[in-house]
């Protein structure tokens, strides 16, 4: 199928600014093959890959994909190690791909806690594509939405002590400054493959008027096509955001 007819459903002035994706199911792949869990991880990175490309030529402007939680340091360290690997592969092997494409790489996280030579390999792919402004690609490494918060309440209330900020100021603005993802805007469409019916202390914060879409997929399964159904459902539903229709 030619790309440009695949995409030819979608209304284009209806898309949404920022898609957050939960990647599930790589370990429950992987055991229904009788493979080792780094397998399922392996495919899920292929699937990444398809999902950037798909993003970007739709013309989405922020993809931010849950790549790796606060509590995934908890897994066996065999896996964590094999996790890391694959992260600094992954960045090594898309610098050349996010630079054609106009993609800038992004990190929202506690990556003070990767290792050293993962965290020096992300800070520089971040350097060399931060003036790319095609699509922003960005990883939650290390994420976790209640130590987001309590980083920004740490941060804001320190503010108020030193008398920088009055308390009665804080708005949801002031807010959303302090947190891991600011200047970006908030995720319009959440989607959780695996179908899991949790949220997984994913940007609690910021997908308080996301549209949800939890599919029954594993990530390793996840494709393209699916991917643009999603965007089709979505594009159907009707975003209020507490108001009445006719408002």
């Amino acid at each position: 199928m030619n790309s440009n007819s695949f995409y030819a459903d979608l209304d284009m002035t209806k898309l949404p600014s920022h898609v957050a994706i939960i990647m599930d199911g790589n370990g429950r792949w992987a055991r229904k093959r009788l493979f080792n869990r780094v397998r399922g991880h392996e495919r899920g990175v292929e699937v990444v890959r398809e999902i950037v490309r798909a993003a970007r030529k739709i013309g989405i402007s922020v993809l931010t994909l849950y790549a790796f939680s606060t509590e995934n340091w908890q897994r066996p360290k065999a896996e964590v190690a094999a996790l890391m690997a694959i992260l600094r592969k992954f960045l090594k092997s898309e610098l050349q791909e996010m630079q054609e494409n106009n993609i800038r790489l992004s990190t929202i996280g506690q990556t003070e806690r990767l290792p050293e030579r993962v965290r020096k390999l992300l800070h520089e792919t971040m350097a060399l594509t931060e003036k790319n402004d095609g699509m922003t690609l960005n990883l939650a490494l290390s994420y976790g939405a209640r130590a987001e918060i309590v980083s920004m309440t740490r941060e804001i209330a320190k503010k108020a002590k030193n008398g920088e900020l009055d308390p009665d100021s804080i708005t949801p603005e002031l807010v959303s400054d302090h947190l891991y993802t600011r200047g970006m805007p908030d995720p319009d469409l959440m989607i959780r493959t695996s179908g899991e019916m949790r949220i997984s202390n994913f940007l609690l914060w910021q997908i308080a008027y996301a549209e949800i879409f939890v599919t029954k997929t594993l990530w390793p399964d996840f494709n393209r096509e699916e991917f643009v159904q999603i965007l089709k459902e979505y594009q159907g539903r009707e975003r209020r955001f507490g108001k009445v229709l006719t408002q």
